[in-house]
């Protein structure tokens, strides 16, 4: 894996600890939001080390599309509720009419989210 590649994963696994710090202390909206982020640097980092540029989105299906497109085996990651945790991306970070993303989530679907993302990455590693 060259070094621009790594570098997203890289950050991908470290917006999966903060993930899971947040978390931790109680930031559950902060906790599924920076899931989101690791599971798409996760996919990104995939497509740029195929030598392609990632499209400019944040929504996971479609960066799984494009590595699709790009002939490369994504069935372990088909299987992946990815959409769920695309959502996640905006209604963690932006109020709801009158409600504010921290009381948007419980502590079973952030934790979902962290396995989620931590799936997308291990997927990833096993691609390389």
């Amino acid at each position: 894996m060259n070094a621009r590649p790594q570098a997203w994963l890289s950050q991908a696994r470290n917006d999966l600890q903060l993930a899971e710090l947040a978390r931790d202390n109680g930031f559950l909206a902060q906790a599924c939001y920076f899931s989101s982020q690791a599971a798409e640097k996760a996919l990104k980092s995939a497509i740029l080390e195929l030598g392609l540029e990632p499209p400019h989105t944040h929504v996971l299906g479609d960066l799984l599309q494009h590595l699709q497109g790009a002939g490369v085996d994504t069935s372990p990651l088909q299987a992946l509720p990815l959409k769920a945790l695309s959502r996640m991306s905006i209604t963690s970070r932006y109020p709801i009419d009158a409600t504010p993303p921290a009381e948007l989530f419980d502590p079973f679907e952030t934790d979902q989210a962290i396995s989620l993302a931590a799936a997308v990455i291990d997927a990833i590693e096993a691609l390389n």
